[in-house]
């Protein structure tokens, strides 16, 4: 007969302890990282309201810098709707979705960390 504690070993077999013990670090980092370039993308989307802004001066370089990679590669694909840019707005949705999914309460590394802990 199988218990859960014989099944969960097994699910996480995979998992090799030094992995385990850098997993909360990486959590964190991720989920700080992630939240700070939703952060930077919700703070771009605000800027486009303001044309007049300059990006190159101030402290505006520190958030354009980040975010411009991944907005001038999806401008490639996605023109602007009406003159206005909307990459942004999906650089915002796919990076909670990542978030969510990663480091989220349901998140493959949350339950990672959580299976670990309960074996442990």
């Amino acid at each position: 007969m199988v218990t859960f504690y014989d099944a969960s070993i097994n699910a996480l077999s995979f998992v090799t302890p030094l992995i385990l013990e850098t997993l909360p670090m990486l959590h964190l980092l991720l989920g700080v990282g992630l939240a700070g370039l939703t952060l930077a993308f919700l703070i771009r989307i605000i800027m486009t309201w303001y044309p007049a802004v300059n990006l190159n001066s101030g402290l505006w370089p520190l958030l354009a810098w980040p975010t411009e990679p991944f907005l001038a590669l999806t401008r490639k694909f996605i023109t602007p709707i009406g003159g206005v840019d909307i990459t942004p707005v999906i650089w915002v949705g796919l990076t909670s979705l990542l978030r969510e999914l990663l480091v989220g309460q349901q998140g493959i590394l949350s339950q990672i960390i959580i299976n670990s802990q309960a074996i442990s």
